[in-house]
This record gives C-alpha cells, structure tokens and sequence, in this order.
C-alpha cells in the first residue's frame, strides 16, 4: 500500500463545498455538543440539510453525522449520545429502531489489497424495530432485517436475520429475539 497514490476522485459528497462547510459547523455546535438538547430542533435542521427524517425521532447529545443528505430515518427512533453515522453512502433507519450509545454506523472502508488503497462504500438499512447495542459497529453494506439485534460491542461485518439476537466480533447468530 502507498499512500501517495490513493485517488478517490470518483468519490462525490452530493453536495457543493459551502453546503458541506455549513453542515460541518451546525453538525460541531448543534449535534457533537453535549449542550444541546432540543431534539426537535435537530430533526428541523436534519431536515434542512435534506434528511427524511419521521415523527418521535430523538437525537441525544454528542452525535455525529457525516451527511445527513445521505440519510432516512423513520418514526419513534432514539439515537444514543456518541453515536456516529459515518454515511458517505446511504443510512436508512427504520420505524421503532433503537441505536445506542457509541455505536457506529459505518458506510466506507478502503481495498486493502489494491496499492491504491481504493475507497469502498456500501449502504446500510436497519430495518423495523432493530436495535444496535452500545458500542457495536454497523460496517458497509449491511441490512438489518426487521427485529434483528446486535449485542453491545459487536460488529456485523454481514446481514442479520429478522427475529435474531447476534454477539461478537465478528457477529453471529446466538438466538431469537422473543417478545412478551
């Protein structure tokens, strides 16, 4: 691998320059803040930066969202403080999905194979009533089928079946999701 020769040119954000500056700015002081709260506040101007974003949606302190132009969300979502959606691709969260604190979601790796080091991206879907435990990590391309949880520091490198609790690094399949 060199770096020098990494090119990604290909690569657009979707958006012109001055768009991306002031969302870098609004996503500092409003949303990576610990000092605001306001949640409606957040999906207004989620909406502004041309997010789909549903009612019940709340965003807790300290969270990171790389574009939000690249962004659904449905209704009754909680988002947990310190969650970062790094989306260079699209991030669709369902209805009744809960992402909890620290977790990633995460659109982009890089070929390590290729001496150019080339940028991969991949879309990720959380579908109906998923939850992403605490400190897991979402990579590129994965869908979360409808109930599907993973487990506090996990990382789901694959797609997770409906219905099913996963665990580990990388995730697997350890037993249905039962609901009372």
């Amino acid at each position: 691998m060199k770096l020098k020769n990494f090119n990604n040119e290909w690569f657009s954000v979707g958006k012109s320059k001055l768009t991306v500056l002031l969302w870098y700015v609004v996503n500092a002081i409003v949303f990576k803040s610990a000092l605001f709260p306001i949640y409606g506040m957040k999906v207004f101007l989620l909406r502004l930066f041309g997010a789909k974003v549903g009612k019940g949606v709340f965003i807790k302190p300290c969270v990171n969202i790389k574009y939000p132009w690249k962004l659904s969300i449905g209704e009754d979502v909680w988002i947990g403080e310190e969650v970062w959606i790094d989306n260079l691709a699209t991030v669709a969260i369902g209805n009744n999905v809960c992402i909890s604190q620290g977790a990633l979601l995460l659109t982009g790796n890089h070929n390590y194979k290729k001496e150019t080091f080339d940028l991969i991206i991949g879309e990720i879907k959380l579908k109906e009533g998923v939850w992403i435990g605490a400190k897991s990590t979402v990579c590129p391309g994965v869908i979360c089928e409808d109930n599907s949880i993973l487990s506090v520091g996990s990382v789901a490198t694959k797609n997770l079946e409906a219905d099913f609790i996963y665990q580990g690094v990388p995730a697997e399949k350890k037993k249905v999701r039962e609901s009372e």
